[in-house]
C-alpha cells in the first residue's frame, strides 16, 4: 500500500469512527433522523474500507448505493430536517421518520439504476447539495443571533468545504489526482468535520433557544 493509499484509508476510518460516534449521540437526543443518516454514512464508509483493503465488489456497491444516498437525499433532506429541530423546533413522529428514509431508499434506486438519470445526476447532486448549502448559511445566521459566533462560523466553513466536495466530485478534478485519491481524501476529511462541527452546533443552538 502506497503513502496516498493508506492516507485515503485514514481518512475512511476517521469518518467511519466520527459518524459512528456522533450517530450514536443523536439517537441518544432522539434524533433519529440525524442520528440513522449517519450511521448510513457509517455504513458507506466501512464498505470503502473494506473495498480499499480487500477490492471486494459487494462491498464497493453497498458504499457506492449508501454515498448517492447519502449525497441526494440524505443529507439534503433527511440531515436538514434533522436540524430544523432546533430551528424550527420540528419533531416528526417515528411514522413520519420512517417515510422519510423509505422514500430516500426509493429514490437512491432510482438514481443509481434508472439509465436516464445518469447524465443530469451529477447536476442534481450539485443542486440538492447547494439547496442544503442555502439552509447552513441560516444555520449559522440563527447560531449567531443566538451570540454562537464561533460555531456559526464553523458551520459556514463547513458549508464552503461542502460546497467544495460537491461541485468537484463529479463535475471538476483535482489537478495531478490519478485515482483521486487526493480528493476522496479532502472528501472524507471534510465529511468527517462537517458531522462533528454539526453535532456541537447542534446543541450549543439548543441550548440557546431553550434559555431564551
Amino acid at each position: 500500500m502506497d503513502s496516498k493509499t493508506l492516507i485515503l484509508c485514514t481518512a475512511t476510518v476517521l469518518l467511519l469512527a466520527t459518524s459512528l460516534i456522533y450517530g450514536i449521540k443523536f439517537l441518544g437526543r432522539r434524533n433519529y433522523l440525524l442520528g440513522v443518516e449517519w450511521l448510513v454514512v457509517t455504513l458507506s464508509t466501512s464498505n470503502l474500507l473494506v473495498f480499499l483493503l480487500s477490492g471486494a465488489q459487494t462491498a464497493y456497491k453497498i458504499s457506492y448505493f449508501c454515498d448517492a444516498f447519502s449525497r441526494g437525499f440524505g443529507i439534503p433532506i433527511i440531515a436538514t430536517a434533522g436540524l430544523m429541530a432546533v430551528t424550527h423546533r420540528y419533531k416528526p413522529s417515528t411514522f413520519t421518520d420512517i417515510v422519510f428514509f423509505a422514500a430516500a431508499i426509493a429514490g437512491t434506486a432510482v438514481l443509481v439504476s434508472a439509465g436516464f438519470v445518469a447524465k443530469p445526476l451529477p447536476y442534481f447532486y450539485v443542486l440538492m447539495w447547494s439547496a442544503y448549502s442555502v439552509y447552513l448559511a441560516y444555520f449559522a445566521y440563527r447560531l449567531a443571533h443566538a451570540g454562537q459566533v464561533g460555531h456559526a462560523f464553523g458551520v459556514i466553513v463547513v458549508l464552503v468545504l461542502g460546497e467544495t466536495v460537491a461541485w468537484t466530485y463529479d463535475l471538476f478534478q483535482f489537478p495531478h489526482d490519478d485515482g483521486r485519491i487526493l480528493f476522496y481524501t479532502f472528501a472524507l476529511t471534510t465529511w468527517s468535520y462537517t458531522v462533528v462541527q454539526l453535532y456541537y452546533s447542534y446543541g450549543a443552538l439548543e441550548r440557546a433557544e431553550s434559555a431564551a
